[in-house]
């Protein structure tokens, strides 16, 4: 698996920005569990960063967004042809703060990080299924399909409207919405040319 970088800062409800510095890591990526915002929010946010993440020349594969009374939590995964470095996640999160505290659409304490998504990259969207056809990937939903809420299989088929698993020998089909979570099971071999 690839290093996973991310400048988190933190907006202090006075507004006052505080920065931890820069971390890279190599470990298992993490998931998002629950949060009490809704699919709206992270649109809204998408709509707002996607563009700017793109002048940059990056794209924005994906985000997550949690956000609670006291503190909020804004992850974003970027990604480019070329790699992502620990100096795109540091420049990224700068222009990315900007915006955020010019445009202040999150009301509450935040932390903000940045990283690449990785070889075992998660899945947002369902363009995202399609392209990894063919690879494992596993999968939690948000309530039981057919009985259970966890998968592990082979991406046959994805649309619009779900992604088709091949789940110990027999096609499963998970419909999008729900979806809490899927992320690529990595092979290092993919992670230059997938």
């Amino acid at each position: 698996m690839g290093p996973f970088c991310y400048r988190p800062s933190v907006v202090t409800a006075d507004g006052r920005r505080t920065s931890f510095g820069v971390f890279i890591w190599a470990v298992s990526p993490f998931f998002v569990c629950g949060g009490a915002v809704t699919q709206q929010d992270s649109l809204q946010l998408k709509a707002l960063l996607a563009p700017l993440v793109a002048r940059m020349g990056y794209e924005l594969w994906g985000l997550e967004y949690r956000a609670g009374k006291r503190s909020a939590l804004l992850r974003l995964f970027i990604d480019s042809e070329s790699g992502i470095t620990l100096d795109d996640c540091t420049e990224v999160s700068r222009q990315v703060s900007a915006v955020l505290d010019v445009e202040d659409p999150i009301r509450v304490p935040y932390t903000l990080e940045v990283s690449s998504p990785g070889v075992d990259r998660p899945l947002f969207e369902a363009a995202q299924y399609a392209r990894y056809v063919g690879r494992q990937v596993r999968v939690r939903t948000q309530w039981p399909v057919g009985g259970q809420r966890n998968f592990s299989g082979e991406i046959v088929a994805a649309d619009e409207q779900s992604v088709t698993l091949q789940v110990e020998g027999e096609p499963v089909r998970v419909p999008l919405e729900s979806i809490a979570r899927g992320r690529l099971v990595g092979r290092l071999r993919d992670a230059g040319g997938e």
